[in-house]
């Protein structure tokens, strides 16, 4: 996914262990000697009992503990003599009688306390993960082509083991975007781990040479009046390329901003524009079509500049602003795979380069070979095995347009759609009865559910009282369109 590339899947997997990745494991940490009895006054001592951890830091939260910590991992976990790095997690402690959301966004980890919606809901623990090749949790050196969803979901399993002890009631796997992509995995690759799954927004792009779903939902997506608005400002910065590239080039000298790894100052144009209308039905809502020029054609360089600069980002497609997410770029290249939409409303002769693919954003010296059969393999597995998965949706994200979905060997998943809803749709925005139902099931699946809730969903609410300090949903915006 450009737009959709530069936020598509990124994980990546060894098609030789599909058949034995609930196996093939690496070494398992040792027993701490724990038992669920321990109190919660020594959880700190009991985390840092864990062989391979390392506190980095503890920051006070009133009713919880928080540790930001650093886990010896082998980078590769078929074969864990092959060296080691170290994974920064946290945990957010509540108590050792409660249940545990493991989650991660599938990019860096927060260092501030914070709350999933499922810890919330089940008011309990929450661990973080960092996922493999974001730093720090990047080997040194690094060989890429140990970043595959396989050895990520082997990281999980890998923490998952270790903290178990401590943390002996229920769990369950959550994430948004490329999270909720990255907990899918996690359960396909090590299905008995958890108790169950809520992915959020999690994209699901089969086969990557087939993009026309993303076609239908962008001729249909909000209103004809919004969706005119956006393609007429995306053709008219394409029109007026030379000024605004001009200004581009003084915005660059003036951030030292570089473009080696995309190739060009015009190439990098060209992307943040390819990305405006992906992104803003990413991350905007239909009202926001108000701040958009209403005739592109008559709009100044300066309000065609803002406009671009606000829903994309000039920033991104710099050497600076793709530093951060190579990894990323380099799973959609490999194995998570990125969509390429049509563009009706453009006129050839207006695009020199379209859609990049994610080989244009990941240095030369990185190799890459495409992996087919990765996406196939876990979309199939989800479809005939999927047991307590939640999938959540928006309906005007594009990530929509390919979801996964349930066949019948499905047990007890279901997949839901929050009207009106972005790239940061939720179970709190789901109709009420939905709502309803799937916080029951979350809390059955965690094993605090009561009596009443048991009998009728539509008493079910999040156990926990909101708390804007570890609640407040900043939708954390990607520069460009990633999932």
């Amino acid at each position: 996914m450009r737009t959709a590339l530069r936020w598509l899947l990124a994980l990546t997997v060894l098609i030789g262990t599909l058949g034995t990745a609930g196996t093939a494991t690496a070494v398992q940490p040792e027993a701490t000697g724990s038992t669920a009895s321990g109190t919660d006054a020594d959880i700190k001592e009991r985390l840092l009992a864990i062989p391979g951890m390392r506190l980095i830091e503890e920051k006070p939260y009133t009713g919880y503990r928080f540790f930001v910590l650093g886990y010896t991992q082998p980078v590769d976990h078929r074969n864990p003599s092959k060296g080691t790095f170290e994974q920064r997690i946290t945990v957010l402690h509540k108590g050792v009688d409660r249940p545990t959301v493991f989650y991660t966004s599938g990019y860096h980890v927060s260092t501030s306390p914070g709350r999933s919606e499922p810890t919330r809901i089940v008011d309990g623990n929450q661990v973080s993960m960092e996922y493999r090749f974001f730093t720090p949790s990047r080997p040194a050196p690094a060989d890429w082509s140990k970043l595959d969803i396989w050895q990520a979901a082997s990281d999980q399993h890998r923490i998952f083991r270790a903290l178990k002890p401590l943390y002996p009631r229920n769990w369950i796997a959550t994430g948004g975007s490329k999270g909720g992509m990255t907990a899918t995995y996690y359960e396909r690759f090590y299905p008995d781990d958890m108790d169950a799954v809520v992915a959020y927004v999690a994209p699901n792009d089969v086969v990557d040479k087939e993009d026309s779903a993303y076609d239908r939902f962008f001729a249909t997506v909000g209103t004809k009046e919004c969706r005119d608005r956006l393609n007429a400002v995306q053709r008219e910065a394409l029109v007026r390329r030379d000024a605004l590239e001009k200004k581009y080039a003084r915005y660059a000298a003036e951030n030292d901003y570089t473009f080696t790894v995309v190739g060009s100052l015009d190439k990098a144009y060209e992307s943040v524009v390819l990305d405006y209308v992906w992104a803003f039905w990413q991350y905007s809502e239909l009202k926001d079509c108000d701040r958009i020029p209403a005739d592109a054609g008559n709009a100044t360089d300066e309000q065609l500049w803002e406009t671009l600069d606000s829903v994309s980002g000039f920033s991104f497609y710099t050497d600076q602003g793709l530093e951060p997410y190579t990894p990323y770029f380099y799973q959609a290249g490999t194995q998570l795979g990125s969509p390429t939409i049509r563009l009706p409303h453009i006129e050839k002769k207006l695009l020199r380069y379209g859609y990049l693919p994610p080989r244009h954003f990941v240095p030369r010296s990185i190799p890459m070979t495409f992996q087919p059969w990765v996406m196939r393999d876990v979309d199939t597995w989800v479809r005939h095995h999927a047991h307590r998965m939640l999938f959540v949706y928006g309906e005007n994200d594009p990530w929509r347009a390919e979801p996964f979905r349930l066949g019948r060997g499905a047990r007890d998943s279901y997949v839901l759609t929050a009207p009106g809803m972005n790239h940061g749709a939720n179970i709190a925005g789901l109709v009420p009865e939905e709502r309803e139902f799937a916080t029951a099931r979350i809390l059955e699946w965690a094993g605090v559910a009561t009596a009443a809730v048991r009998k009728n969903p539509s008493a079910a609410e999040p156990l926990a009282r909101y708390d804007a300090g570890l609640d407040a949903r900043d939708l954390e915006r990607e520069p460009v369109l990633r999932p």
